[in-house]
C-alpha cells in the first residue's frame, strides 16, 4: 500500500483501476458490499478492480450504480478492447500477505498435489471454472483465523 491507502500495484495498471480503488474509497463500501449489489462474490469482483477479472455489461451498469461512476466511463474502459491481464506482481511476491500464501503452496504444495491424485486420479483444479471465499472464522482458542476455500473444476488430463 503507499501512503495513500491506495494498492502501489494500481500504478501499472490502467488509470480506471485507481478510479474503481478511489470510487470504492470515497463510497466506505467494502467489496462484499459492491458484491452484493453487483450480484456476484466479492473475490470476483475484488478481481475486477485489479483486472484479473472482465465484467460484463450487466455488472458495468450495477458497478455504475454502486461506486456512482459514469457509465460510458466505465463501457468504454471494459468494451470489448478490454482484455484481463492475469497474474500480477513481481514472482516470488514480496507482499508479506501474498508471499505467505506463496509459502502455503511452496510448503504444502505437492502434498495438495498428492491428495488430488489420490481423490481424482491424473489432472488439475482449474482456474477458470472456479471460486473462491474468504471467510472470517474464531480458531479453538478464540483467536481470529483466515478460511480461504479454492473450488475448482477438475480436468483429467486425456490420453491420445
Amino acid at each position: 500500500m503507499s501512503t495513500s491507502g491506495t494498492p502501489t500495484i494500481l500504478s501499472t495498471l490502467p488509470p480506471i483501476f485507481t478510479a474503481l480503488h478511489d470510487a470504492k474509497k470515497k463510497s466506505k463500501m467494502t467489496f462484499a458490499d459492491i458484491a452484493a449489489k453487483m450480484d456476484r462474490d466479492e473475490w470476483y469482483v475484488a478481481g475486477i478492480f485489479y483486472g484479473q477479472a472482465k465484467p460484463d455489461e450487466a455488472d458495468v451498469t450495477k458497478l455504475s450504480a454502486a461506486l456512482n461512476l459514469q457509465q460510458q466511463y466505465l463501457d468504454d474502459a471494459f468494451g470489448p478492447d478490454f482484455f484481463p491481464h492475469r497474474g500480477l506482481g513481481e514472482f516470488p511476491p514480496q507482499d508479506p500477505v501474498l508471499y505467505r500464501l506463496y509459502e502455503v503452496l511452496v510448503v504444502y504444495g505437492y502434498p495438495l498435489k498428492h491428495m488430488i491424485h489420490e481423490k481424482f486420479g491424473d489432472g488439475i483444479m482449474s482456474a477458470i471454472d472456479f471460486e473462491g471465499h474468504v471467510e472470517k472464522v474464531k480458531g479453538k482458542q478464540n483467536e481470529d483465523r483466515v478460511k480461504i476455500t479454492l473450488n475448482g473444476k477438475f480436468l483429467p488430463y486425456r490420453r491420445w
